[in-house]
């Protein structure tokens, strides 16, 4: 396992947008733009049951999480590694995330039979540019 670097953290706590990249089945990359924080070492995203991320985490945990320093777009943190999702905690990680990054409440959810997902990304290597 590896470490997040203070960099990354330091973004993070900027609330830089991160771009994820799973595998579809067939092998073909899909990104997702999206709201991130850390816990510890891992980076932790928020998705909804169903979406095609979450359908391919739970056949191919693998991911890329690309953060990109607005300053200075040549400067980067990439995490590549694993997903571990849990549906525990899924309506608070939203509600955090959107505080951080809009400070109001989600209701993106609301009138919907979304399950909220935690995607905790762990680590394997981290590349900074």
């Amino acid at each position: 396992s590896a470490q997040l670097p203070d960099i990354a953290k330091k973004l993070l706590d900027q609330q830089v947008f991160v771009t994820v990249a799973t595998l579809n089945p067939d092998g073909g990359p899909q990104t997702s733009v999206l709201w991130a924080t850390y816990e510890g070492e891992d980076i932790v995203l928020s998705t909804v049951v169903g979406r095609a991320k979450e359908r391919n985490w739970r056949r191919d945990p693998r991911v890329s999480v690309m953060i990109f320093d607005p300053a200075t777009p040549y400067n980067y943190i990439e995490v590549r590694g694993r997903v571990e999702l849990t549906t525990d905690g899924g309506p608070e990680l939203i509600e955090r995330l959107s505080q951080l990054y809009v400070g109001a409440s989600y209701t993106g959810d609301e009138g919907t039979d979304n399950v909220r997902v935690v995607a905790r990304v762990k680590a394997e290597r981290v590349i900074t540019r």
